[in-house]
C-alpha cells in the first residue's frame, strides 16, 4: 500500500498533459497505470485481398493531401510517437478493424476531424524509425489508400495546432497516439475528452474549432 502511494505521488509530481498545456490539472490529465496495449495485437502481413484491385480506382491526390514521411519521434511526457513530414502526431482508432480484414471506420465528418494519412497508388512514405515490414495500406470507403502500421489505420487530428502536440490522446476513450510498432501509447493518459467539431463545408479548420475537451454546442464528437 505504501509502495502504491509512492508511485502515485511520483506520477502526480511529474504531471501528464499534452504539448502546449502547461498545467496538467487544467487538462484533467491522469497518468496511465502502464503502457501495455490492451487490444489484441494483429500479426503483420500483406494488404487485405482485393486491396490492389481497389487501389487501381483510387483518386489521385496532391502532395499536400498525402503523407510523405513516417518518423518515429519522442516527445515530452508522451514518449514514443509517429509523426508525419510536418511533425504532426499520428493516432489509431479503437473502432477500426484489423481482423479478419483491415477496415477504417472513420469516414465523413469523422474523417474531417481525424484526417487519414493517405498515399497515392505506388507511393511509399519515407520511414525513419518505423519498420517497413509493419507499414501497409488499406482502401478506404472513398477509394483512397490509407497508411497502416501493424495493420492499424493511422490519422492526424485537427485539434493539434502545432507539430508535436497530442491533444487527441484518449478522445472519446477510442483515440490514442500510435507507437512505431502500431501499439497504443498509454504512457500518458489524459482524462477522456470530446473531439473538436467538424469544420464547416469549405472550412479547412482554424483555431476557432477549439481544443480537445472543449464543449461543441453540446454535441459529442467522439465518434
Amino acid at each position: 500500500m505504501v509502495v502504491g502511494a509512492a508511485i502515485a505521488a511520483a506520477f502526480a509530481v511529474t504531471g501528464c498533459a499534452p504539448a502546449g498545456v502547461d498545467n496538467a490539472s487544467d487538462y484533467g490529465a491522469q497518468p496511465a497505470a502502464n503502457a501495455v496495449d490492451v487490444a489484441a495485437t494483429p500479426t503483420p502481413g500483406a494488404e487485405a485481398e482485393g486491396d490492389e484491385a481497389a487501389a487501381a480506382d483510387a483518386p489521385e491526390l496532391s502532395d499536400d493531401e498525402t503523407t510523405g514521411e513516417l518518423n518515429a519521434t519522442k516527445v515530452k511526457r508522451m514518449g514514443e510517437t509517429v509523426q508525419n513530414e510536418d511533425g504532426f502526431v499520428l493516432y489509431r482508432f479503437d473502432d477500426d478493424k484489423v481482423k479478419p480484414e483491415v477496415v477504417s471506420n472513420c469516414n465523413d465528418d469523422c474523417a474531417k476531424v481525424w484526417p487519414p494519412a493517405v498515399v497515392n497508388k505506388g507511393e511509399k512514405p519515407k520511414l525513419q524509425g518505423v519498420d517497413a515490414a509493419l507499414v501497409g495500406t488499406v482502401t478506404r470507403e472513398d477509394g483512397t489508400l490509407q497508411l497502416t502500421i501493424d495493420k492499424w489505420p493511422v490519422y492526424t487530428y485537427i485539434g493539434d495546432k502545432k507539430a508535436g502536440q497530442w491533444k487527441g490522446q484518449n478522445v472519446g476513450q477510442k483515440w490514442f497516439v500510435v507507437t512505431p510498432e502500431g501499439k497504443k501509447n498509454l504512457t500518458c493518459l489524459p482524462a477522456p475528452s470530446k473531439a473538436v467539431a467538424p469544420p464547416a463545408d469549405g472550412d479547412e479548420g482554424d483555431d476557432s474549432s477549439g481544443d480537445a475537451g472543449g464543449d461543441s454546442a453540446g454535441s459529442d464528437y467522439s465518434y
